[in-house]
């Protein structure tokens, strides 16, 4: 682990990668400064990290669903995630753990430990020389896919879904729920979070 200062993380946005199909760009933070730190997730992944931003409950557990169940039977707790290293365009994270008092320091892939991260609400860090190697700066550079990302592009400064599609529009609020259930129980948590994003436009304006 390095000795330098750790930096704060925040998640400011997820959205497709318009270069490159069935990818993403997670957007990490600085929460105390301008810098960024754009990480390429695959979609599987996405689908993990966004779900638990979104809040939405499986209709089964999924994998880091599974995994904090776990870590919570043998009394494991997460206290931080730390994005510690950058190696041929990869990253490297650790799962700052602890069991019985004693540390655990747990290698993960960082789309896995951002996912924990949330679920556990912990937070997230990395260190100046890997925003110095592969972050930007919101003054000096636009984001992945030629925008700059600032936490007022979206109403909690994280977009994980888009906006909720047109068609939605068209239903009440109970057959919105309706599929809300269903999207659910089929496990589209992606179609699920548009619903429930218009679900809470809707009773935002009553």
């Amino acid at each position: 682990m390095s000795d330098s200062p750790k930096i704060a993380l925040e998640i400011i946005a997820l959205s497709p990668n318009v270069a490159q199909n069935h990818s993403y760009a997670l957007i990490l933070g600085e929460i105390d400064g301008e810098r960024r730190l754009p990480i390429m997730i695959g979609a599987f992944e996405a689908q993990a990290i966004a779900v638990a931003l979104e809040k939405i409950t499986p209709s089964r557990p999924l994998t880091h669903d599974l995994m904090k169940n776990m870590m919570s039977l043998f009394e494991i707790t997460l206290k931080e995630v730390i994005i510690d290293n950058m190696q041929d365009k990869v990253f490297y994270s650790k799962l700052v753990c602890e069991l019985n008092g004693r540390s655990l320091e747990i290698d993960s892939r960082t789309s896995d430990a951002i996912a924990m991260a949330i679920r556990y609400e912990c937070p997230i860090y990395t260190f100046d020389r890997i925003l110095d190697q592969t972050g930007f700066s919101l003054d000096t550079k636009e984001g992945p896919e030629g925008k700059r990302v600032k936490k007022s592009d979206s109403t909690d400064g994280v977009s994980t879904t888009g906006s909720s599609s047109d068609s939605n529009s068209k239903y009440t609020l109970a057959q919105l729920q309706e599929r809300l259930a269903q999207y659910l129980e089929d496990e589209e948590y992606e179609k699920a979070a548009q619903i429930r994003d218009e679900i809470s436009r809707r009773e935002g304006k009553k």
